[in-house]
């Protein structure tokens, strides 16, 4: 194909990547560099049957003016990356010097917004990630060696967890853990304890986050390893079971290694997904317990009288950061991949 050709074929699919990835990704950028204005205040004479008083309320003109002059808000440059709810540099110097201890001074880093959120996401990801590519791919051997005859309804009901949106998921498994539901219930009768509350200990909450986490996103990871058997040349299978190798080293030599592309490729997908985790907290009412940046960034825009655009932009334009930094050894590999077959 010649470059024009290219270029030509190219173009539609550039124009869209411009419009819905590239534009709003520089207006995030932008407005991260905005604060909101300052509330303008005057005095108002409130009368009432025991006389007149003076009150202080916001200038609803004066705001419309500021906002119309400045719809961006004011500018705070670097400062909102830098304040106490995102990278709180102020804060960790106060704290590195007030704390006698590391593990002290990690505890009280860790109780920051921002730190508090990233620990969650990163521990959401760190773990999620790893189990999700095992099990499916598990679970994908397991289906393949069934009878033709069952393939079919045993794959259906495999992807029932991701036919179910994540937010309805998590409201049903929330049911479920409460103290009058079929989980929390049981658990009490198993452990003898009719104040144990998955929902009030921290660390259960972390828990049970993590095994929805894993139990909506196995699906997925499952048929793209299943499809992926499908391709495994059974030549190469059947040379190796003539040369005496049992199941377990065939796995490992021969079917593991045709799979890694698809491995790298829903590691990908997992690690995009699961560092924007949000709807499981949502729907769980984990956010005293677990929160995440993508629940930061909600937070600013729906827990606030007003909208904080500035700082939620601020926490976006980190959480993409943060997905890059965790795709570079990934996209590194695939590209010294490809260089060595081309």
């Amino acid at each position: 194909m010649r470059h024009r050709q290219f270029l030509l074929f190219m173009l539609p699919t550039m124009l869209v990547m411009l419009l819905f990835i590239a534009l709003p990704l520089i207006s995030v950028a932008v407005q991260s560099l905005f604060v909101e204005h300052e509330q303008v205040m005057k005095a108002v004479e409130n009368c009432g049957p025991f006389g007149c008083r003076l009150e202080m309320q916001v200038d609803a003109e004066a705001m419309k003016t500021l906002r119309e002059d400045q719809p961006l808000g004011r500018f705070n440059g670097l400062g909102t990356y830098l304040d106490a709810n995102h990278l709180a540099i102020e804060q960790i110097g106060t704290i590195w010097q007030q704390s006698s201890t590391l593990s002290q001074a990690v505890g009280q880093l860790l109780n920051l917004p921002f730190y508090k959120a990233l620990s969650f996401t990163l521990a959401y990801t760190a773990i999620v990630t790893p189990l999700v590519i095992v099990f499916g791919f598990i679970i994908a051997l397991a289906v393949n060696q069934l009878p033709a005859l069952l393939r079919g309804p045993v794959i259906f009901f495999s992807l029932l967890p991701m036919i179910v949106t994540p937010l309805i998921g998590s409201l049903v498994l929330f049911w479920m853990i409460d103290a009058k539901g079929i989980i929390g219930a049981n658990l009490q009768l198993l452990f003898d304890d009719p104040q144990l509350s998955l929902k009030a200990s921290p660390v259960l909450t972390w828990v049970t986050l993590f095994v929805y986490g894993v139990w909506h996103s196995i699906p997925l990871s499952f048929i793209i390893f299943f499809a992926g058997l499908q391709t495994v040349p059974k030549d190469i299978l059947d040379s190796a079971r003539v040369d005496g190798t049992h199941a377990l080293q065939r796995v490992r030599y021969v079917i593991i290694p045709h799979l890694m592309p698809l491995a790298i490729f829903v590691a990908l997908v997992q690690l995009m997904d699961n560092f924007r985790v949000f709807e499981p907290i949502v729907g769980l009412s984990a956010q005293a317990n677990a929160t995440s940046l993508s629940y930061q960034i909600y937070s600013d825009l729906r827990g606030q009288e007003s909208p904080l655009y500035g700082s939620a932009s601020a926490t976006s334009l980190m959480t993409i950061i943060g997905i890059i930094i965790l795709l570079l050894p990934m996209l590194r590999r695939s590209w010294r991949d490809f260089r060595q077959q081309v």
